[in-house]
Order: structure tokens, then C-alpha cells, then sequence
């Protein structure tokens, strides 16, 4: 890759091993249930998150929205997070598709616990909507992971209330190597998780979902009527399964290079890291200085560097697959020269 590109994991390229695999592994029909890559796929993913079943669709988005959509009756109404990847990055969905209504807690600091959760669920009152669903999310988009007997807490608690738990899991193996467990471990504190194969995994295209048997039916059934099902699918499967099979194990070498690339940033006057945002391959930092942001990254760009502008004066950069710490090296050299004209 010629740019060197922090403005997410989504933007790795596949390997050559993926490309090959497109290329070479057997297709079918996915609609018919005969594509052998595409079930050969489903079922590696159901065996490394402790699940029954599972479902390849087209994008984390379309996972969470599936998820809403299966679990819930329209008009009920969903508890999560109100910076949440579902709340925050996809549009608007739950309103178009689910047809629900969001009721949120405050996952801007530490995460909540049950207690808090359960103080949200809808009592029964002819003006109240049904609490249908309970939505987290680990690793959190803020670069955070959530401790899992905190998790374990709210899936009892919801168990005990009768309301399904679903989590956005796009980044849930960066979570299981930052709290060095298994992926298993995660996983069992939902009845449903929806996780991205494109989210540092190197692979182009595609997310899961996984959950019972009983779940992943109907939400085959639900994925269809999205316009989700597809044909000789295999092609794009494929990267998917070597993703699962080797991305998944070089992880902290992703983690690592963030936490070299904070300490080297934190060394430059001007730039804030947020320490305490550090559990996976994501950087936030302020920076203060008197240029206008859109002019670093301007700056950057015509260096062949990457980012996204702030967010509500936060900085985000990401390590993934095709950036080592020469790049990091050139990246924050650049910025430091910048910063300091």
C-alpha cells in the first residue's frame, strides 16, 4: 500500500493468501444452502464464538439491524449505549427497518452495570413499549473493553427479565486479546453477536452473526427479506475464513503498534493521549495547537498519510495489518514537523 492509513481497520486490503483463496475455493449457491466455502465459514465462526449457528451478511450494520430486526416486535423498545456503534454510525436504522425506539445509558465512562440496565426495562403499563432487546458492545468503538463478569452480570440479569441480549461484537476479537481470554468467553454473555471479518481482519467484504439455531433461522429468513441473501457467495467468504483461521491470532501485534504510536505522540507538545482509551489498536488524543484541523489533515494527505479530522476534539488513528512501526514512525514525525512550523 502506497498511503499509510489511520483513519480505520477498515481500510486493509486482503492479503494474498485471501485473494487466492477468492479465487480458487469452491462455490455454490448460498441461497440454496449449497455453497460449501460460504457454510464451511458459518460453521468456523459458530465453533470460535461457542455458538450454534451462524450467518454471513454483508456488513456489521446489516448484522446489528438483522439482529434488532429478529429480535424484536416493532414498537418495543431497545436499552443501549448511547455512543454505540448502532446509535451513532448507522443511520438511523432501528427507526427504518426494526421499527423501534432507542432508549439509552451512558457508555461515555465507565461502562454500566446491570443494576443501572435493569433500572430502564419497561414495567407493564398500557402507555409503556415492551422492552424487546438489550444492546452492548465490546470492544466499544471509544477503544475501550468491557471487563466480562460485567457483561456476564447484565446477560443474568436479562435472562431473569425474559429480554434477549445482542452485541455488536465488530472488533470482539481485539476485546478477547485485550482481557487475554477466549472469544468463547465474550460471546456467552449474548444471545446474539454480530462481528466483522473487514474490521482488521483484512478481509474485504463481510460480517457474521451467530446465535442459537432457533435465531440464526429466523434471521435467515429476515435476511432475505433485507436484500441480504446471496449467490455464488464463496468468493468473498473465502478471505473470510482465512481471516478467522490466521488474522485472529497476530492481533496484539496491532495493539502493540498503538501503544508505541501513544507513547511517540505523547512526546510531541500539544498532543493529549487518552491512556485510559488504549485496550485495543486505537489511539485518541487531543491536540492543541492554531491550526485549523481540516489543515492537518491536509498536511497529512499531501504527505500520503491518512486520518480522519476530530470528533468533538478527539482524534482517532488505527492501527491494523499494513501498518508496522516504520510507518507510525513516518506518521508521527510528519505530525511533530507539522505541529511544531
Amino acid at each position: 500500500m502506497n498511503n499509510i492509513d489511520l483513519r480505520s481497520d477498515t481500510v486493509t486490503h486482503p492479503t494474498e493468501e485471501m485473494l487466492k483463496a477468492a479465487v480458487s475455493d469452491p462455490l455454490g449457491d448460498d441461497v440454496y444452502g449449497d455453497d460449501p466455502t460460504v457454510n464451511r465459514l458459518e460453521d468456523l465462526a459458530a465453533l470460535m464464538l461457542g455458538k450454534e449457528s451462524a450467518l454471513f451478511v454483508p456488513s456489521g450494520t446489516f448484522g446489528n439491524q438483522l439482529s434488532l430486526l429478529t429480535h424484536t416486535l416493532r414498537g418495543d423498545e431497545v436499552i443501549l449505549g448511547k455512543n454505540c456503534h448502532i446509535v451513532a454510525h448507522e443511520a438511523g436504522a432501528s427507526a427504518v427497518i426494526a421499527g423501534v425506539q432507542l432508549a439509552y445509558f451512558d457508555d461515555s465512562g465507565d461502562y454500566p452495570d446491570a443494576t443501572t440496565i435493569e433500572k430502564m426495562i419497561r414495567g407493564e403499563d398500557l402507555h409503556f413499549p415492551r422492552t424487546g432487546l438489550i444492546c452492548v458492545e465490546n470492544a466499544h468503538s471509544n477503544g475501550r473493553v468491557i471487563p466480562v463478569n460485567n457483561l456476564q452480570a447484565i446477560k443474568q440479569m436479562a435472562h431473569d427479565k425474559s429480554i434477549p441480549v445482542h452485541m455488536d461484537g465488530a472488533r470482539i476479537f481485539n476485546a478477547a486479546v485485550s482481557l487475554n481470554v477466549d472469544p468463547k468467553a465474550i460471546a456467552a454473555c449474548a444471545d446474539s453477536i454480530m462481528f466483522c471479518l473487514s474490521k482488521g481482519l483484512c478481509a474485504p467484504v463481510g460480517s457474521m452473526l451467530v446465535g442459537s439455531e432457533t435465531f440464526i433461522k429466523r434471521a435467515r429468513k429476515n435476511r432475505k427479506i433485507m436484500g441480504g441473501a446471496m449467490r455464488q457467495a464463496g468468493i468473498i467468504a473465502a478471505p473470510g475464513i482465512v481471516a478467522l483461521e490466521k488474522m485472529t491470532k497476530r492481533l496484539e501485534e496491532d495493539h502493540k503498534n498503538a501503544k508505541y504510536m501513544a507513547k511517540k505522540l505523547s512526546e510531541i507538545d500539544g498532543i493529549n493521549v487518552l491512556e485510559d482509551h488504549l485496550d485495543i489498536n486505537m489511539v485518541y488524543c487531543t491536540i492543541t495547537n492554531r491550526h485549523d484541523p481540516m489543515q492537518i489533515v491536509a498536511h497529512l494527505q499531501n504527505k500520503n498519510i491518512l486520518v480522519n479530522p476530530e470528533d468533538e476534539g478527539l482524534w482517532r488513528f488505527v492501527t491494523h495489518y499494513w501498518t508496522g512501526q516504520k510507518e507510525i514512525n513516518r506518521f508521527v514525525d510528519t505530525i511533530r514537523e507539522f505541529l511544531g512550523s
